[in-house]
């Protein structure tokens, strides 16, 4: 099949996605969050999971693995696609979240300019300030089962300019 036949046409434009990845990785009951860098544009200051953009060239798992080991140092051992979220932001533009669940192998973390990653109880990263879709987000990988199907959602901003997310 040519590129000409995947139906982009750049004049007509769909709704269109940006490729991320979010990896939860656990240790325990724990699991491996990173405080975003004060100067960051995104969620300066906050805890989120790792992750990232996709690069061209990679695959979603790929750039998942990379962000990881970018963002924190460290190499995984297991490691799966656990979900999808489709993050509307605007009418004809949004975020395409892959959604992993992994360990990681023993090692010591080390600090990137994306932040500083830490191994934090499951119970306590409600007393943190997280990004808005983590807590939700956690819950939903935590509780899966080793043979549970991945789950997919779709999130978007309310009238209010709160985020919601809808699990299908």
């Amino acid at each position: 099949m040519g590129k000409e036949e995947q139906g982009i046409d750049p004049r007509k434009t769909r709704y269109a996605v940006i490729p991320r990845t979010l990896s939860f990785l656990f240790r325990g009951s724990e699991v491996l969050l990173i405080q975003g860098n004060p100067q960051k544009k995104l969620w300066a200051g906050l805890y989120n999971a790792i992750g990232g953009h996709i690069e061209r060239g990679e695959d979603v798992t790929s750039g998942a693995l990379r962000e990881i080991r970018e963002e924190t140092g460290l190499e995984v051992t297991r490691f799966r696609l656990v979900g999808t979220v489709l993050v509307d932001v605007e009418i004809d533009l949004g975020v395409c979240l892959f959604v992993f669940r992994g360990e990681v192998k023993p090692g010591d973390l080390i600090p990137s300019r994306e932040g500083q990653p830490a191994w934090i109880a499951i119970e306590q990263v409600s007393e943190l300030p997280v990004v808005p879709d983590l807590p939700l987000l956690l819950r939903r990988v935590w509780l899966m089962g080793d043979g549970a199907p991945p789950f997919s959602a779709r999130s978007f901003y309310n009238r209010e300019g709160k985020l919601e997310m809808i699990f299908s």
